[in-house]
């Protein structure tokens, strides 16, 4: 069975899936999601390391309001790029 098929149990056939973007797109949104992840995840491993380091509570709350707002400028440029990829999938569907 293929990735754009699913077996139909009751009638043994296999039916197409539905179209929900164009194939050009699925690398780029790939591309784009995994980028943020591993963003996310190198955001939640550094404050897991200020967490556990200087036990100062005033100066762990400033490191991590500066690593937030560092993680929030980091993803904003793909956010942008999945909004609009988001409109092009739209289009795509609207056809």
């Amino acid at each position: 069975m293929n990735d754009t098929s699913f077996q139909n149990y009751r009638s043994g056939r296999e039916t197409p899936l539905p179209k929900m973007y164009s194939s050009d797109l699925q690398p780029l949104l790939q591309s784009l999601l995994s980028t943020l992840a591993n963003i996310d995840f190198e955001y939640e491993c550094e404050r897991e390391k200020i967490g556990k380091s200087s036990p100062d509570i005033n100066f762990k709350i400033r490191i991590l309001e500066r690593l937030k707002a560092q993680h929030r400028e980091r993803r904003e440029p793909y956010i942008r790029q999945l909004a609009v990829l988001q409109e092009r999938i739209l289009d795509f569907q609207s056809k």
